[in-house]
């Protein structure tokens, strides 16, 4: 015998209602309290770059601008070479994406599709790499890299990069490869696909979300880099934007924050970019 519905009187919708507005109420002050978390260390850094170094350096500091000063702007780009070091990132982030985007999908593929003996063990071996701590292969790394000759070269340092995002690249994509429905492969063999037909035609269109992120993932990993960038390149005419960062200490505090916000710009840039080009490329990717 089922049990008839407890009647919403006034007084019970009453209490609904303020029970929705108060868990509303609630919802919007955590996403405020951690946009404030999250965004006061970006506009911290835009405090102390546009105003004067003196305010910056008065304690208790001001929280909100009372004057504004362009020097620290002007002195990063006169007195040191920042726009190249932002442009030998971009060169290094670009090749480390590049041989990713290339690897990680026959890759993926060979983990999530094919059959063969040692699969297992391979791709434990691929992901084992991710556990090591750079500070451990650094050394061995290092060493075979003036053996080739290949130390203050933007391009080897890419390379580098790559080695060790597209192992995690890999899985990334093999996890999305593993989520297609084998009904959808099939329907790709009846109409006449072969295997690598099918993943042109079948699983990368479904998978493109986990292709850009694995190529996000790369990118990040590349450019926030410091300890192999620090070891393999000595030259200051290459130095990334993460080596170039060192240089400023003692240049002042508007000139540190200046240099921080120019070298996570294209950061923030790429990442806005990327919302957008993986909403377009998973919208109507499934039926």
């Amino acid at each position: 015998m089922s049990v008839p519905p407890v009647p919403r009187t006034p007084a019970r919708r009453r209490w609904l209602h303020y029970k929705k507005s108060l868990v509303r109420a609630l919802r919007g002050a955590t996403i405020v309290v951690v946009l404030v978390v999250v965004l006061f260390p970006v506009y911290w850094m835009v405090l102390g770059t546009f105003q004067p170094e003196n305010d910056s350096l008065t304690w208790p500091p001001p929280l909100l601008f009372e004057g504004f000063n362009f020097g620290a702007v002007t002195s990063i780009f006169r007195d040191l070479p920042l726009a190249s070091w932002i442009f030998h990132s971009i060169e290094v982030s670009a090749v480390t994406v590049s041989v990713t985007a290339v690897l990680v999908i026959p890759g993926a593929f060979l983990l999530s599709q094919l059959r063969w003996r040692g699969r297992g063990a391979f791709g434990f071996l691929m992901l084992f790499t991710q556990l090591m701590p750079g500070a451990m292969i650094i050394v061995p790394e290092l060493e075979w890299y003036r053996t080739l000759n290949w130390t203050n070269n933007l391009l080897a340092l890419g390379l580098l990069y790559a080695a060790f995002s597209v192992p995690l690249g890999s899985w990334i994509l093999k996890t999305a490869f593993d989520k297609v429905p084998n009904e959808i492969i099939d329907v790709g063999f009846v109409d006449g696909c072969t295997q690598l037909g099918t993943l042109r035609w079948v699983l990368l269109p479904l998978s493109r979300s986990a292709l850009v992120a694995a190529l996000v993932v790369a990118f990040l990993a590349s450019w926030n880099d410091y300890l192999f960038a620090s070891a393999f390149i000595t030259k200051g005419g290459l130095y990334t934007a993460g080596l170039g960062m060192a240089e400023l200490i003692g240049a002042g505090y508007g000139a540190i924050t200046a240099g921080l916000i120019f070298s996570v710009l294209p950061v923030g840039l790429y990442m806005l970019v990327q919302r957008h080009i993986a909403r377009g490329l998973t919208a109507g990717a499934l039926k």
